[in-house]
């Protein structure tokens, strides 16, 4: 696959986050397969790549994870210009900012202009959530909630798979329900767009709640690119600037449909675009 350069979509820029590698609950394998299917010129690590906080507890390293890692090193080597942005989880990666590692630039934040003559901020996030901020206390235990409710996720939709229904994500719900009713959310992508605001960038990039969204805050474009444990989105860019969220459920049969019409052009499937 990764020899075949008919088979790979590519973008100008790709943006991932909360990959959370070290973590039973990393989709490492359904991530490589995204890597692979996909170049850019460019690619953001927009923090929660690797979760410090699961590796404190317990070591979970298998070697998916390692060739996560090997594939992004790759990458790097070959030309693709990646910058690692850290997040609350990999808050230890903060110390080494402005640091090159084996072609990749540690970012606490990044500037990116799109095609189009955008100015993006490009953040995880943390630093915006009150949670984080001022009741780490509450972050933490919010987290064992959440690893919790995602083991109960699998048992859930292996039952019902095993009835025939398709798969339905319990924790996305239960985080939607609550969140919403404490307006935790909306709080969240408020500030984000207002700190760009004040900054003068046009838009935010970012990741931490694992809601994948683009979308218009009071003029300032919002991206959120989702995460690698449920949702297994992306911000892309394409070489005119427009920005999409995909998914990888999409990836696969793209590439293939890329790879059967080759050097035609694909139109991708995405839940938004700006």
């Amino acid at each position: 696959m990764d020899d075949d350069p008919d088979s790979k979509l590519r973008f100008r820029t790709i943006w991932i986050s909360d990959l959370h590698l070290g973590s039973s609950s990393c989709q490492a394998a359904l991530l490589l397969d995204f890597l692979r299917y996909t170049e850019s010129e460019q690619l953001y690590l927009v923090g929660d790549i690797v979760d410090g906080w699961q590796l404190r507890r317990r070591w979970f390293w298998p070697q998916a994870h390692n060739d996560v890692v090997q594939k992004v090193l790759r990458k790097a080597r070959k030309g693709t210009a990646v910058t690692y942005i850290p997040g609350n989880h990999d808050a230890f990666g903060r110390h080494f900012s402005l640091i090159n590692f084996g072609g990749i630039e540690v970012r606490d934040e990044a500037l990116h202009l799109t095609a189009d003559g955008r100015r993006l901020l490009v953040v995880h996030g943390d630093l915006f959530d009150g949670v984080i901020q001022h009741a780490k206390w509450l972050a933490f235990v919010g987290d064992h909630l959440y690893l919790f409710t995602l083991e109960l996720n699998r048992w859930f939709n292996a039952l019902r798979a095993r009835l025939g229904f398709p798969y339905w994500s319990l924790s996305q719900f239960l985080k939607h329900k609550v969140k919403n009713a404490v307006s935790y959310i909306t709080d969240f992508e408020i500030a984000l767009a207002q700190e760009a605001r004040r900054r003068g960038f046009d838009g935010v990039v970012c990741g931490h709640i694992h809601k994948a969204e683009i979308r218009s805050i009071g003029g300032v474009l919002y991206c959120n690119d989702g995460d690698w444990v449920e949702s297994l989105t992306a911000l892309v860019e394409d070489d005119a600037g427009k920005l999409s969220i995909l998914h990888w459920k999409d990836i696969a049969a793209q590439a293939a449909e890329v790879a059967d019409a080759a050097h035609k052009e694909v139109p991708l499937a995405h839940s938004a675009s700006y």
